[in-house]
């Protein structure tokens, strides 16, 4: 069955179902990632489908590029519509390889560039109101504020992504230290710094809110929910997203925002990029690098309010 509730022909589907085995069990791909994959295909070979496709290879470049004008007909973004194209292209790329079609024929199609807009990140005065702001709340003891400070300083701090902070286990930090070691994408692992204000939030969320929420089903897990199981991401996001817009006039949003504002901050406060690569866990220094082109264009902003003759 697919997206759209109408089921695929047996051979498309069992297509569908190979690859997101492929993706699983030897590109060791998260479920989030699989299934953001597997969405994105499934529109297309419904709409391929809707065209009289029944078989990979009967597909054709213009059936791609008909979904591509739906796709760019329906509204969605550039950046949507390049994300599924690729998804598609890696689908065809793998059908190849399995020899069950000739050629990859979505290798000719051409999807809009993604958006060069500059992630949102947070000034410094921002980000210390943000913790003012999270340090007053937790002042009573509530297990749900003190864990919220903590969560917030570790994404800032550490710059981690919100499901790499959900897998972490009470043994994954090394209080002495000030160290996490993370499980990143590909399952590889990095450990990271963080420094004495995130120290402070977490030795309070384990000394005094921890404890109030722990139960059978919390294991290890470092980070919980109200029923004592390890948090989701969802909630995270939601908790992020509600700090975050206490702060009025931001476009920050998400947990994201905070990974974003991190990198920038340490590029701004003079960090060698290759360091700030390491910390982030990006695999190649030219995703690292999109920061240096944020922190310039702060600089120039900052330039031309400030400068008599800018």
């Amino acid at each position: 069955m697919t997206t759209s509730g109408a089921p695929l022909a047996g051979e498309l589907d069992a297509a569908l179902s190979g690859f997101a085995d492929y993706l699983t069990r030897e590109r060791n791909r998260s479920a989030h990632t699989v299934r953001a994959y597997r969405t994105d295909i499934e529109l297309f070979l419904a709409h391929a489908a809707q065209a009289g496709v029944s078989a990979l290879d009967q597909l054709e470049l213009r059936h791609f590029r008909s979904w591509l004008g739906a796709l760019d007909g329906a509204g969605l973004s550039r950046s949507t519509i390049a994300r599924r194209a690729a998804s598609v292209r890696s689908f065809m790329d793998w059908a190849v390889r399995e020899e069950t079609v000739p050629a990859n024929p979505a290798l000719r199609l051409r999807a809009p560039k993604r958006s060069s807009s500059l992630p949102a990140v947070l000034s410094r005065p921002q980000t210390d109101v943000l913790f003012e702001g999270l340090d007053e709340q937790a002042v009573q003891g509530d297990p749900s504020n003190l864990q919220r400070r903590a969560m917030i300083e570790l994404l800032y701090g550490t710059g981690v992504r919100v499901g790499e902070l959900v897998g972490l286990d009470i043994d994954d930090v090394d209080a002495e230290r000030r160290t996490l070691v993370v499980l990143g994408k590909g399952s590889k692992e990095r450990t990271v710094p963080y420094g004495i204000p995130a120290a402070h939030a977490l030795d309070d969320w384990l000394r005094r809110g921890r404890p109030q929420w722990v139960s059978e089903k919390s294991g290890p897990a470092l980070f919980l929910g109200r029923r004592g199981g390890r948090i989701d991401q969802r909630a995270v996001r939601t908790q992020v997203k509600d700090a975050l817009d206490a702060l009025g006039d931001t476009a920050a949003q998400g947990p994201h925002a905070l990974r974003h504002s991190a990198a920038t901050h340490l590029l701004d406060g003079g960090a060698d990029l290759r360091a700030v690569q390491e910390i982030l866990g990006h695999s190649s220094l030219a995703t690292t690098q999109l920061y240096t082109h944020v922190s310039v264009e702060r600089l120039r902003r900052s330039y031309e309010q400030a400068h008599p003759r800018a």
